[in-house]
């Protein structure tokens, strides 16, 4: 009888078993990363990422969505905020931001409009518990009160959804989104400058309010010690006459052309 070999006592430490070992190793090591990493917090990922589906135009991410809806809510409360200014405004200021509203708000709601058809979202048609708060101050107040209020009540209102608006055209992958966040940013931006020239806005209220993310006050502050008159007037300011900020004109964005099509184009010109 042929006596067996000897067992080898090493097992996993024989030099077959440490090559098996450290592929094992390297090949977990690979897939950690790349399953682990979407469920990180803080990275930023989750946040580009999240809720997004595909579309013709481009992935739709979370945000957009975010973004659509709030131009949409924007219009809602700001249409007839700038008809109050228009009618009831006391200053030739006043009443010119009131116009700025109305028109620029008309063209960025019949924007949104086409885009949310386009990509089958839809969009709300009242404004939140908070617009419509805004918008029953505005109805109460009267003369000098109504110009203050709606001249800070609406910029601070503009001053935060002008780093949405940005966030979103530095971000999206979308066609559409990108063409509406590129129309918003001139119109928000307009809109903040006719607020401005109003001399009304309280710019020290402003930087506290944007710093807290709070509400703009609905009634009067309590006046702090000292003298009880009421300030002098505000001196509305002339804006420059450059740069302006002329609304682009309504278009419906086209489908993204493939590579093919773009090619056969330049071939033809």
């Amino acid at each position: 009888m042929r006596p067996r070999p000897p067992v080898d006592g090493r097992g996993i430490f024989s030099g077959t078993g440490l090559i098996i070992t450290g592929l094992t190793a390297t090949l977990l090591a690979m897939i950690f990363p790349i399953w682990s990493y979407a469920d990180r917090s803080g990275t930023g990922y989750d946040v580009l990422s999240a809720g997004t589906v595909s579309t013709g135009y481009g992935p739709l991410s979370g945000l957009d969505r975010d973004f659509l809806t709030k131009v949409r809510l924007a219009g809602l409360w700001e249409l007839p905020a700038g008809r109050q200014a228009q009618q009831k405004g006391t200053t030739p200021a006043v009443r010119t931001a009131g116009q700025h509203l109305v028109e620029g708000h008309a063209f960025l709601d019949e924007r949104v409009r086409d885009v949310a058809a386009k990509l089958s979202l839809e969009l709300p048609n009242e404004p939140t518990e908070q617009q419509q708060e805004w918008l029953a101050a505005l109805d109460a107040a009267q003369g000098v009160e109504f110009d203050r209020q709606f001249a800070n009540i609406a910029r601070l209102a503009h001053g935060k959804v002008f780093s949405v608006v940005a966030q979103v055209r530095a971000g999206t992958r979308n066609s559409l989104v990108r063409a509406l966040a590129d129309d918003a940013n001139t119109t928000v931006l307009d809109h903040i400058t006719v607020l401005e020239a109003t001399g009304y806005v309280d710019y020290e209220a402003l930087a506290r309010d944007l710093a807290a993310d709070s509400t703009p006050p609905l009634t009067p502050a309590p006046a702090p010690p000292g003298p009880t008159a009421d300030p002098a007037p505000a001196v509305p300011m002339t804006p420059p006459p450059s740069p302006t900020y002329t609304l682009p004109p309504a278009a419906s964005s086209p489908r993204p052309e493939d590579d093919a099509t773009a090619a056969d184009r330049s071939t033809a010109s």
